[in-house]
């Protein structure tokens, strides 16, 4: 059953594999439905697993000028003033640790580093593999540069073990180190403990002055889960990751055929 129209005064939208085309770019037809949405009085907010460095350039093509929340949730970022509304970091020395009791689990994994702050750089250690080879990343010689400045997450891969296996591994090993999430294929990630997307779209709609539950949330992963749990009415992708359908109400087109457009089209006629 779908909540009235007068209740959607906020649509939040995840990016890699719900809004943004393969190709990361925001097709003609989702911008008119944003539009029209926001005509209606509701509220865009961009809420991605991406740092802010790794959107700027997004956010400027789309004109967006609100806030987004990035970092898997650790950062709240005012597009139009060009300034970091909030950010929390994952302290260091427990990185490092999290990262010794993952490998005493299931041996070696790679892992990179995304660093707080709007110029923040990602750094990825030797084995690495950047899941998008369109963001910037520069190359650590070895692990300890990662912890070189402050961090707001850390991403790993393995060799051998699916993502959804590490990430389990992972949650068990490092207990109340990190919040630990899967953010799409060859992406699972270290967080501040207690810090994910659910914290930071609450922070982000109370500045707002718009409550999480007359939101549409649409996402394609595990680590949309926390936001969808306060949204009132989540919509999942057509390709997304079974955990996420299982808590949707209802499943919309692919990102390649503008599921987020589908719904707001309707929501929003």
């Amino acid at each position: 059953m779908f909540t009235p129209l007068a209740a959607y005064t906020l649509v939040a939208t995840d990016l890699d594999g719900t809004l943004l085309r393969p190709d990361d770019s925001v097709s003609p037809r989702s911008r008119a439905a944003l539009a029209r949405a926001a005509g209606a009085g509701a509220r865009h907010l961009i809420v991605t697993g991406r740092p802010v460095p790794g959107i700027r350039a997004l956010l400027a093509d789309l004109g967006y000028d609100g806030l987004a929340v990035c970092g898997q949730g650790a950062q709240v970022y005012d597009a139009g003033a060009g300034r970091m509304v909030s950010s929390v970091t994952l302290d260091r020395d427990l990185a490092d640790t999290a990262l010794g009791k993952i490998e005493a689990e299931v041996g070696q994994v790679f892992a990179a580093v995304d660093q707080d702050g709007a110029e923040g750089r990602t750094l990825i250690e030797p084995g690495y593999r950047m899941p998008h080879p369109t963001l910037p990343a520069r190359r650590a010689e070895r692990r300890e540069e990662l912890w070189a400045e402050p961090v707001v997450k850390v991403l790993i891969r393995h060799p051998a073990l699916t993502d959804d296996e590490l990430a389990a591994a992972a949650r068990g090993a490092v207990g109340d180190l990190a919040s630990v999430t899967m953010a799409g294929p060859g992406t699972v990630e270290l967080a501040p403990y207690g810090v994910d997307k659910g914290t930071g779209i609450a922070r982000a709609a109370g500045l707002l002055d718009r409550d999480p539950a007359g939101a549409v949330a649409f996402g394609d992963m595990p680590n949309d889960l926390p936001m969808f749990r306060l949204c009132g009415h989540r919509v999942a992708m057509a390709g997304a990751h079974a955990e996420l359908k299982a808590e949707a109400d209802e499943i919309t087109l692919s990102n390649r055929d503008d599921g987020v457009a589908v719904v707001l089209e309707r929501l929003f006629a």
